[in-house]
């Protein structure tokens, strides 16, 4: 018995008059997400000298394809940030030479962030590490079993975003 299913016996046990079992299904998909990231995401990052939120943004830049520039509230809308966070975030990447900020070329008042040759060459170092590092924790799940998780987890976070509208 794992511990959703433990929370919903005593539930059950204490208000019985309740249906705890969606409690099941949403303390795993909490426990999942907090333990790909504790097992997984932050010490790959760390290997590599980053933190989980600095390994997303060079991630987020490169993959915008060329020339790897983004506004803030571009990357802070693609990552669900607030804009303060991606500003402290922003300040240690370009501290270490991954990105550079310029100031934009079609607004006055706002810069772009691109990434640098380093930061570049640093994300496609860890890429691979990272996708099989994703392929290993998905791995006691079937292609098929995958292909529905990613189907039914899609279909869940677009209702969610749909109430929050």
């Amino acid at each position: 018995m794992d511990r959703a299913e433990r929370a919903v016996t005593q539930w059950k046990r204490e208000r019985p008059d309740i249906d705890a079992h969606v409690m099941a299904t949403v303390g795993r998909i909490l426990e999942a997400a907090h333990l790909m990231d504790r097992t997984r995401l932050t010490p790959l990052a760390s290997k590599f000298g980053l933190q989980t939120g600095e390994f997303d943004v060079i991630a987020a830049l490169r993959r915008a394809g060329e020339p790897y520039e983004l506004t803030p509230k571009q990357l802070y809308e693609a990552l669900m940030l607030s804009s303060g966070a991606m500003t402290s975030r922003l300040d240690r990447l370009e501290r270490a030479g991954l990105i550079e900020r310029r100031a934009s070329a079609t607004d006055r008042r706002s810069v772009d962030v691109r990434l640098t040759q380093k930061g570049c060459k640093l994300i496609d170092e860890i890429l691979p590490h990272h996708v099989a590092n994703e392929q290993e924790a998905l791995a006691s799940l079937s292609a098929r079993e995958r292909e529905q998780l990613d189907h039914l987890l899609g279909k869940l976070i677009r209702g969610l975003e749909r109430n929050q509208e």
